[in-house]
C-alpha cells in the first residue's frame, strides 16, 4: 500500500475509534468488531463440537486419526497413526507437520475436547484481520456483515462441526495473506502464505496463486520468487516426501484424478479415476453440484466479490476438488470449503473498498450479504444450537459411555468408528475392521447403529467381524441396545 494510502487507513481507524464518525459508532470499541466477534463464534463452535462429540457423533475418522498423530508429536513420536493401519504414519496420507503445534497444549490436557477448542479458535481468527480491514475500510456497519458472515459462513461452520481436520490451521493464514493483499502489503501476505507449505501438500497451490497475485500486482520478483516456493513445494511434498512416508510407497490420492473412469479406494467407489485429459477437462464442470457450490461461494458477497482478483485465489483448490473423482469434493458438505471463506470475503472487502460505489449501492450489498448468511444458517450445523434434541442425551448414548466404562486405559481396543473417537486419548485404537492392526487387540467394541461407519468399513461389516473375534476364544463383556463389548 502506498504511504497516502496508509495514512488514510490510519486516520479512518482515528476517527473510528475517537468517534468523529458518529456518536452511534463510537459506542462500541474498534477491537470488539474483529477481536468481540472472534470470541463470540469461538465460543459457539467450541460449544457445537464438543456438544456434537458428547453425543457420539465424531469419528474415528478423522478426530480419532488426529488426536493419535498429535497425541504422538506430544510423546515426541513419528505420528504413526494406527487408525490408518499398522505403522501408519500421518505424514505420508497428507503432508500437514503443522498440526505439531497443538502438541503442547494437548501433553497438558490429552483430550480430543483439546483438538475441538484449538480448532474453534483457529477457525474463528481468520474473523480478525477480515472484519478489521472492513472497519478500516468501510466502517463499523461493514465490519459487523463481514465478521458475523464469515462467523456463520457455511464452509466454515461445516468445519467447526465436522471432527477435527488440519486445514484448520489454514484458514487464519489465508485471511491474513487476504488482507495483506488487498492492502497491498506485499511482504507481509508472502510470510502469511509461507507457512501453509506446512498445512497440506495442496496449500502450495494457493501459495503459488498467491505469487501471481504479487508478481501481477506488486514487486514481480518477489511474486515470481513465492510462486516458485509454492509449485515447488508441493512438488515435493507429492511427488517426494509422501512416498517416501507412505507405507504403500506412493500418493494415495493418484487415483481420484479423474478422466471419466472410476476409482477405489478404502474399498469405495469413486467416480471417474484415469481416463483422457479430455475427459478430465469435460469432467470439471459437471455434475451441476459443482455451480452449486460456485454459487454457495459467490453469493455471500452479493456477488461483488467478482469485481476483486482477490477471489481468483479460490481457483487452484476448485480446480483440484473439480478434478476428482471423489464426489464429496464437488459439493457443499464436510470442510473442504473452510479455506475458501476468507478469501470470499477478502475479495467482497476489497471490492467494496475499491470505490466507485454510492453510499445506498454499498448498503444494499451489505443487505444483500446478511440477509444470505441468515437464510443459509438454518441449512447447516450452527443450527443445532436452538434444537432442544441436541441437548437431550440419548439412552443409546448412555449406554455406549457406560460400556465403554468397562475397557480399562492403556489397552489396545478393536473399535467401530464413532467409538473409535471416543477411546484414542487414553488407548491405542485401531478400527474393528482392519484385520491386521485389530488382531493383537485385547478389547473389541462395536455399535450395530453406527451410521458414520462408512469407510473404509461399514457397521454391517464391523458386526460381522464380532464373529471372528469370538471364533478366537474372545468372551461376550457386554451386550446392549446394539453396543457389544467382547475382551480376550
Amino acid at each position: 500500500m502506498s504511504t497516502t494510502g496508509t495514512t488514510v487507513v490510519a486516520q479512518r481507524r482515528v476517527r473510528l475509534v475517537t468517534g468523529e464518525l458518529g456518536s452511534s459508532e463510537s459506542r462500541i470499541p474498534a477491537w470488539a468488531y474483529s477481536w468481540g466477534t472472534a470470541a463470540v463464534f469461538a465460543v459457539l463452535y467450541t460449544v457445537l463440537s464438543v456438544r456434537r462429540h458428547q453425543l457420539q457423533q465424531t469419528a474415528g475418522y478423522d478426530l480419532g486419526i488426529f488426536e493419535q498423530a498429535v497425541r504422538a508429536y506430544a510423546h515426541l513420536r513419528a505420528p504413526v497413526t494406527p487408525l490408518k493401519g499398522p505403522g501408519f504414519d500421518v505424514l505420508g496420507d497428507h503432508f500437514s507437520p503443522a498440526v505439531a503445534v497443538l502438541a503442547p497444549f494437548y501433553r497438558i490436557f490429552p483430550s480430543p475436547v483439546t483438538l475441538l477448542v484449538a480448532q474453534s479458535v483457529l477457525l474463528s481468527l481468520a474473523i480478525v484481520p477480515l472484519a478489521d480491514w472492513a472497519l478500516t475500510a468501510r466502517g463499523p456497519r461493514t465490519a459487523l456483515v463481514v465478521g458475523f458472515g464469515l462467523g456463520a459462513s457455511w464452509g466454515v461452520v461445516q468445519a467447526a462441526a465436522f471432527d477435527f481436520h488440519e486445514v484448520a490451521l489454514a484458514v487464519p493464514l489465508i485471511a491474513y495473506t487476504v488482507r495483506a493483499l488487498g492492502e497491498e502489503r506485499w511482504r507481509a501476505a508472502a510470510l502469511w502464505s509461507l507457512p501453509l507449505l506446512l498445512v497440506k501438500e495442496d496449500q502450495g497451490l494457493t501459495v503459488a496463486a498467491v505469487g501471481v497475485y504479487v508478481a501481477l500486482r506488486g514487486p514481480r520478483r518477489l511474486g515470481l520468487w513465492l510462486t516458485a516456493a509454492g509449485a515447488l513445494g508441493t512438488c515435493v511434498e507429492v511427488l517426494l516426501v509422501l512416498p517416501a512416508v507412505n507405507v504403500h510407497g506412493g500418493f494415495d490420492y493418484w487415483q481420484q484424478i479423474t478422466g471419466g473412469g472410476s476409482a477405489t479406494t478404502g474399498g469405495v467407489t469413486q467416480a471417474g479415476g484415469g481416463g483422457s485429459v479430455i475427459g478430465l477437462l469435460l469432467h470439471l464442470p459437471w455434475p451441476p453440484v459443482k455451480w452449486l457450490t460456485v454459487l454457495m461461494l459467490l453469493a455471500p458477497s452479493a456477488f461483488l466479490g467478482l469485481r476483486s482478483p482477490l477471489t481468483l485465489l479460490c481457483v487452484p483448490t476448485l480446480l483440484w476438488r473439480f478434478a476428482s473423482g471423489n464426489t464429496h469434493y464437488w459439493g457443499v458438505a464436510y470442510h473442504y470449503s473452510a479455506v475458501l471463506m476468507p478469501i470470499v470475503f477478502g475479495g467482497f472487502v476489497h471490492a467494496l473498498s475499491r470505490g466507485g460505489l454510492t453510499r445506498r449501492r454499498g448498503r444494499a450489498l451489505l443487505a444483500v450479504s446478511a440477509a444470505f448468511t441468515a437464510a443459509t444458517l438454518p441449512f447447516f450445523p450452527m443450527r443445532e444450537l436452538v434444537l432442544p434434541p441436541q441437548w437431550i442425551t440419548p439412552a443409546h448414548v448412555e449406554t455406549a459411555d457406560a460400556i465403554l466404562g468397562e475397557i480399562p486405559n492403556g489397552v489396545k481396543v478393536a473399535a467401530s468408528n464413532r467409538l473409535a473417537a471416543q477411546l484414542v486419548h487414553r488407548d491405542t485404537v485401531t478400527l474393528v475392521c482392519m484385520r491386521a492392526a485389530s488382531a493383537d487387540a485385547a478389547w473389541v467394541v462395536v455399535d450395530a447403529t453406527d451410521s458414520k461407519a462408512i469407510a473404509p468399513c461399514s457397521a454391517d461389516t464391523a458386526v460381522a467381524e464380532l464373529s471372528r473375534f469370538e471364533a478366537r476364544g474372545y468372551t461376550l463383556v457386554a451386550q446392549s441396545d446394539g453396543v457389544t463389548l467382547l475382551r480376550r
